[in-house]
C-alpha cells in the first residue's frame, strides 16, 4: 500500500490495525501481524520483513540472520556472514 498508493507508513499501519480489530476477519499468526504493524511506522525494514522478524521471534530464532542490511539493523536481527 505504501508504494502503490503512496501512503505514509503510519497510514498503512493504522489500516492494518483497523482490519485486525474487525470481528469478521481472522489473521493467521495475528500476534506477528500486530507486532509488525506496530513497528512499521517507525521506519526501517519493509512490512514483510518485519512480519518475518516477528515470526522468527515467536519461533525462538534469535537473532534472525539476514542478508538485508536494513533488516539487520532491526532489534532481533543480525547480518549473515558478519
Amino acid at each position: 500500500m505504501q508504494r502503490t498508493y503512496k501512503l505514509p507508513r503510519r497510514s498503512v499501519a493504522v489500516a492494518l490495525l483497523e482490519l485486525m480489530a474487525r470481528e469478521n476477519l481472522v489473521f493467521e499468526a495475528a500476534s506477528d501481524v500486530m507486532d509488525a504493524a506496530l513497528s512499521y511506522p517507525h521506519g526501517g525494514p519493509d512490512f514483510a520483513d518485519l512480519l518475518i522478524l516477528a515470526a522468527a521471534r515467536r519461533a525462538g530464532a534469535n537473532p534472525l540472520y539476514t542478508f538485508d542490511q536494513r533488516l539487520a539493523r532491526a532489534e532481533g536481527a543480525a547480518l549473515a556472514g558478519a
